[in-house]
């Protein structure tokens, strides 16, 4: 260890408290971006994880017609194959495309139950069961029965949707829906299953039937209303989206299906990214709020030492030495604090990432169109905590500039007067 380390951690220890409650605030700032950067990171990768598994897929396929009224969850505008091969051979080819590890069909309508004083409006899913637990893993979210199994007349509802209807699992419960030809059906299904996901959409508004019953129920025999692809990974998406594209004009049916990426199907998805960006300065003023406190520290320690700082100049230490041993005094403040605040941080993500944050009173009023879950769970990383650490000390150590640039140039003469 150096002379000028050495005296700079004997400097330090002059004003105990002065000294702690520098550290403490770098701390605390430092803390509060661990924390905040987890739960903003957090959120935006949960929001858009949901909103691909329950809405947009990696890429979403469906007709230009469809895009324009799917909030009436029209039948009229299927996806049915590509030149007439029939959505089999449609499945097969995009899932020969490089890129697509799974294709996801779904059949969305809309529905009604009575409950002899009121009708419940309702959206039912048509699924492949295996498919679209490999996909969104809601099996995850099931906390009564099982999920519904092809070829039987079974529905698996949300707990607040049961509610709303006055079933339960093990009861019947008549559905009434319009067939693709505008024919009303009412049909009788048994609830197998129960799920509690915390998302509005799942929990009161959807309900899930195999795919088989619901094509064969509204007449949609071999059509779905959309196909979800999914990737490996979405930063895959700007890769694969254009081999989607080019196979569906290799067949001639760009003019009638479109193609998707889960951007494009969400302004909140888009609005979240700059979210990251503006975030990512409200850091910054975080921990210059805590440099505040260190500078005016520092220039204390300046101000009362003036004739100290004359007295090394005079023996001959250079006002680039003197500048260096404030600067590693403000180092020494930035790391400790910063230390401490990036390990408290990262501990309170890390709690909060395994228990989540209830905001189930906040986001009741929500629409259910906004696939949001109400449990939030911030990220807890090392890449989070390391982040927050190096950004606390640089910009601490930055900020000491100002002082120790102050007690180099005083003259040893005048300083020595002071």
């Amino acid at each position: 260890m150096g002379f000028l380390t050495r005296l700079a951690f004997k400097n330090l220890f002059r004003h105990k408290l002065r000294t702690f409650v520098s550290i403490i605030a770098i701390a605390f700032s430092v803390m509060i971006v661990v924390f905040a950067r987890g739960y903003v990171v957090g959120l935006i990768d949960n929001l858009t994880l949901e909103h691909i598994q329950y809405d947009s897929g990696h890429i979403k396929l469906i007709t230009h017609e469809y895009r324009d009224e799917q909030r009436l969850l029209p039948l009229n505008y299927p996806v049915d194959g590509l030149n007439g091969g029939g959505l089999a051979e449609m499945i097969a080819a995009l899932e020969k495309v490089e890129g697509v590890a799974m294709v996801v069909p779904r059949l969305k309508f809309g529905a009604m139950v009575s409950t002899g004083d009121e009708l419940v409006t309702m959206g039912g899913w048509g699924v492949d069961p295996e498919l679209e637990t490999a996909f969104t893993g809601i099996e995850d979210y099931l906390v009564e029965g099982r999920m519904p199994q092809p070829g039987r007349l079974e529905v698996l509802m949300g707990t607040a949707l049961l509610a709303k209807i006055n079933r339960r699992v093990g009861e019947k419960v008549t559905i009434v829906f319009n067939t693709a030809f505008n024919s009303l059906r009412g049909v009788t299904f048994n609830i197998v299953g129960r799920t509690k996901s915390g998302i509005k959409l799942l929990d009161e508004v959807v309900f899930y039937l195999p795919l088989d019953q619901a094509q064969r129920l509204l007449e949609m025999d071999g059509q779905v209303t959309e196909l979800l692809l999914a990737t490996p990974d979405r930063k895959l998406v700007s890769q694969v989206l254009p081999r989607v594209q080019a196979l569906l004009a290799e067949y001639g049916a760009d003019g009638r299906y479109l193609a998707l990426g889960y951007k494009e199907t969400s302004d909140l998805i888009f609005f979240m990214d700059i979210a990251k960006v503006i975030y990512n300065q409200i850091y910054i003023f975080l921990v210059l709020l805590a440099c505040i406190v260190v500078i005016n520290t520092m220039l204390m320690i300046v101000k009362e030492r003036t004739r100290e700082i004359g007295m090394m100049s005079a023996l001959g230490l250079e006002s680039k030495d003197i500048m260096r041993l404030f600067l590693t005094e403000g180092a020494i403040m930035g790391v400790t604090g910063s230390l401490i605040g990036a390990v408290c941080g990262s501990l309170l993500n890390g709690y909060f990432a395994k228990n989540g944050i209830d905001f189930s009173a906040a986001t009741s009023g929500f629409s259910a169109e906004i696939v949001f879950n109400s449990m939030v769970y911030p990220l807890s990383s090392p890449g989070n905590t390391v982040f927050a650490f190096f950004l606390g000390v640089v910009i601490v150590t930055i900020a000491c500039v100002i002082p120790a640039r102050r007690a180099a140039r005083f003259e040893p003469t005048e300083a020595m007067r002071a």
